[in-house]
């Protein structure tokens, strides 16, 4: 088994896929001591051929790929499709399109909300997976034949894992649905790594504007720290020293090594220099201009009725076949139940057909719950007298 290994061998394979309606695609990579993932393995195949391309080997153009990647006339087929797309972004600031993710489609097939790719091979190819090789260093050379196979079933037998899920959607005229759903996940946004964003994952409890001001400034020192240098967030500053940094806004020195999440004599590094230059800069922030957090809902009292929205979830997910997790979470449950109007996927497209009008039919008394043999059924509320 060959590992494609120059660029003009690339571009062969390329053309032969492009020739197909659709190929699957993987990636191998790993991450562990690097900002950026770092590709060490590439995978395809057709219904006619399966092909194994390295990217580590000297001198190689990944540019056919990037251009099939591109092909709007060849679906790309994935599973769980989001770190590889991530992956191919950082390569050539592309998202590839049009594109069909296997775990998705097999949610909006009723495969439950975390299926994993072993069980839809297992289910629709008929095949087992090894697993022998799943914790393999990507980066070593030489790949053994078994590591090389392990490798390249991946992408086989998704090719019959697509084909049935595929028929499945046509057959019960959801295909748009999982249209809808890919438009998200082929935006740029999606894989934009912008620094002026990384303080919204850590702000938690935050609630003071000076509390929000220095995390923001520290979070985004910290994000573009990691990508100039190309290591893990975590080897700049961990996460719980950039909340305690935000919260406690040290102004000196010794503030800074008073924290208990700074290594002893951190504080008087280059970057802890770094870090009381950018506390004074989110200190100098009008608080007026730091966006403010809205308060985690459900503490106004609608408890109740988002159980109810749960239980109205799960029958109707029962009914149609499909993972509750892709129509609605328990934060779009609770944004309903506050707000009919919320700005939320359950309320839009095929899920407000599928469960948002059900829901604030729910929510008014037009529609009821009741029990029958053990199963929740929905029904017409009967009209007041």
């Amino acid at each position: 088994m060959d590992l494609i290994a120059s660029t003009d061998a690339l571009a062969a394979a390329c053309a032969r896929l492009a020739a197909h309606p659709f190929v699957t695609v993987d990636t191998e990579f790993m991450r562990e001591t690097t900002y950026y993932p770092k590709l060490c393995l590439i995978q395809m195949a057709t219904p006619d051929e399966g092909v194994l391309v390295d990217p580590l080997a000297p001198g190689l153009d990944l540019k056919p790929f990037l251009d099939l990647m591109a092909n709007e006339a060849v679906l790309k087929v994935f599973h769980s499709a989001r770190q590889d797309l991530e992956i191919i972004w950082n390569l050539g600031r592309l998202v590839p399109h049009p594109v069909f993710d296997t775990q998705i489609a097999a949610m909006v097939c009723g495969y439950g909300d975390s299926v994993s790719y072993e069980q839809l091979v297992n289910d629709l190819a008929k095949e087992r997976v090894d697993k022998s090789s799943r914790f393999t260093d990507w980066s070593r050379r030489p790949l053994s034949e078994a590591q090389l196979a392990y490798a390249l079933s991946d992408v086989t037998h998704l090719v019959k894992v697509y084909e049935a899920l595929a028929a499945e959607l046509e057959r019960t005229g959801r295909s748009a649905w999982l249209t809808e759903e890919m438009e998200v996940l082929t935006s740029p946004e999606t894989y934009r790594a912008d620094p002026e964003n990384a303080w919204r994952r850590l702000a938690g409890r935050l609630r003071k504007a000076r509390e929000i001001a220095v995390l923001m400034e520290v979070a985004a020192w910290r994000e573009r720290e990691a990508q100039a240098r190309d290591v893990p967030r975590g080897r700049v500053l961990k996460d719980e020293a950039v909340h305690d940094v935000a919260v406690a806004a040290p102004r000196s020195v010794e503030a800074l090594g008073r924290l208990r999440t700074i290594p002893n004599g951190f504080e008087r590094s280059k970057t802890g220099g770094d870090i009381l230059a950018v506390v004074e800069r989110g200190l100098a922030r009008d608080p007026k201009t730091v966006p403010t957090l809205e308060r985690p809902r459900g503490r106004g009292g609608n408890g109740a009725a988002v159980e109810l929205l749960r239980v109205l979830l799960k029958a109707v997910a029962e009914a149609e076949g499909v993972a509750p997790k892709i129509i609605a979470t328990i934060d779009d449950l609770e944004a309903v139940a506050e707000d009919d109007q919320a700005d939320v996927a359950p309320l839009k497209g095929w899920r407000r057909h599928l469960f948002g009008d059900k829901a604030l039919a729910l929510k008014a008394g037009r529609l009821a719950l009741s029990m029958d043999g053990g199963r929740v059924v929905m029904q017409e509320a009967a009209s007041p007298h």
